[in-house]
């Protein structure tokens, strides 16, 4: 669906006014929402449609999925966690899971980055070399 510019301002102009200390703030967004269902204004399905993709990529943004080969313990998660939050800034949410295939190390995503320092990935990355 091709979005107008008029729209697409509308909506960023919506997202900015949703976040709090540059965080988006869920209540925010919702009585957004409800505003803009309830007045309609002209292309008000085109605004949804584009605030919905600006509120998708910042949730995004705001996530990292930690995976590793076996448990971390809790404080190597508060020092991933730490790290973290240093380059990403506060208000970021962690999730650690277990992947055996990874075979050791980590692999950390946080929106669109991807950290991947597995020793599956290496082993690879060795094959295709060759």
């Amino acid at each position: 669906m091709k979005i107008s510019k008029q729209a697409q301002r509308d909506a960023r102009q919506l997202f900015r006014g949703c976040t709090v200390n540059g965080v988006l703030d869920e209540a925010r967004v919702r009585q957004a929402l409800a505003l803009l269902s309830e007045k309609k204004p002209r292309g008000y399905v085109e605004i949804l449609a584009r605030l919905h993709r600006l509120v998708k990529l910042d949730v995004a943004k705001r996530t990292a999925k930690v995976e590793s080969a076996t448990v971390t313990t809790l404080e190597q998660q508060e020092a991933i966690k730490a790290n973290l939050a240093k380059r990403y800034g506060a208000g970021l949410s962690v999730s650690h899971a277990i992947n055996p295939s990874l075979i050791g190390g980590l692999r950390i995503q946080v929106g669109s980055d991807l950290y991947d320092g597995s020793v599956k990935t290496r082993l690879d990355k060795l094959a295709q070399s060759f």
